[in-house]
């Protein structure tokens, strides 16, 4: 993950890495792993898969807004992905070149939860009578990433927070997290031998006590076999709320791909292997599991 300090697409994703490193400490634990181990020489030898981000499906808010940003860096929107039980829509997106990440953005619906939890939603919300994105000079880097950066509602208050938590987790974590980076995707693949699986990668992780998201089991595989796809579990943070309470809430997580060869292309040698002979997109099933990284249950839970 190297990039140009002048364009504005590699400016957005370093300050929002940076940000998102600084308060996801298993990011810097793998890396100082990776580094010792010898896996990697430094940060920008590991490739990033995807990053993802959380949306509320509300008026001049949602994928429609947030899309805005990475369409004009040349991004080109791909599959839409429908999260029954969750009641989540969401996007792909193919990057500009290969050395970005795919972006993946979800949208909660709204108006599909309870009256209770849509008043909650729409307090803080309906203030915004404007698409905030439509203001930002998109050609000016350091706008864009101290937009993401910028909380677009008030604090919500713990009991509020708590609300929604218990109807649906995701709309917790968007009313108080916002617009920060939900996780990014170490390519598992690209990787040396020993560690270029995820079974190895995996092990690896739990040897130096990072836990996994177990929803779906550790794995989760796409249909066709070619997607493979583990996460960590957030960690618990204290924040504080509006009324002055301060809770322990889920942050972001880490997630590690492993993208196979295409058919065609299986018996390639593998220096040979371009991003573009790899299985691409996402899949639903694996997706749902991996939402479940900031979940309670994931958590809490036992291993």
């Amino acid at each position: 993950m190297h990039f140009d300090e002048q364009n504005p697409l590699d400016i957005v994703l370093n300050d929002l890495f940076e940000h998102y490193r600084q308060h996801v400490s298993d990011v810097s634990k793998i890396t100082n792993s990776l580094l010792t181990q010898g896996v990697i020489s430094s940060q920008e030898d590991i490739v990033n898969d995807h990053i993802a981000f959380r949306t509320l499906g509300v008026s001049y808010l949602g994928i429609q807004s947030f899309e805005k940003i990475f369409l004009a860096y040349g991004y080109r929107k791909k599959d839409y992905f429908y999260f029954e039980g969750k009641k989540l829509d969401a996007y792909w997106y193919a990057p500009p070149a290969p050395h970005y990440p795919r972006i993946f953005v979800s949208e909660l619906r709204v108006e599909d939860l309870s009256e209770q939890v849509q008043v909650i939603i729409k307090k803080y919300t309906d203030p915004i009578t404007a698409d905030p994105v439509d203001a930002l000079e998109l050609s000016n880097g350091e706008e864009v990433a101290a937009f993401l950066q910028k909380p677009l509602w008030d604090l919500p208050t713990s009991e509020e927070y708590q609300t929604l938590l218990a109807e649906s987790e995701y709309a917790a974590w968007v009313i108080y997290n916002r617009y920060y980076l939900n996780h990014y995707t170490i390519s598992i693949h690209e990787l040396k031998d020993g560690y270029n699986t995820l079974e190895e990668f995996n092990a690896f992780l739990e040897s130096i006590g990072v836990k996994l998201n177990n929803s779906g089991g550790k794995i989760k595989t796409s249909a066709d076999g070619l997607l493979r796809q583990s996460s960590t579990v957030s960690a618990l943070y204290d924040a504080r709320f509006s009324d002055g309470r301060t809770l322990e809430i889920a942050g972001s997580y880490v997630e590690f791909a492993e993208r196979s060869p295409l058919p065609q292309f299986k018996n390639m040698p593998k220096k040979e292997l371009k991003p573009e002979h790899r299985r691409d997109g996402f899949e639903t099933n694996n997706a749902d599991k991996i939402f479940e990284s900031t979940y309670t249950s994931q958590i809490k839970g036992k291993q």
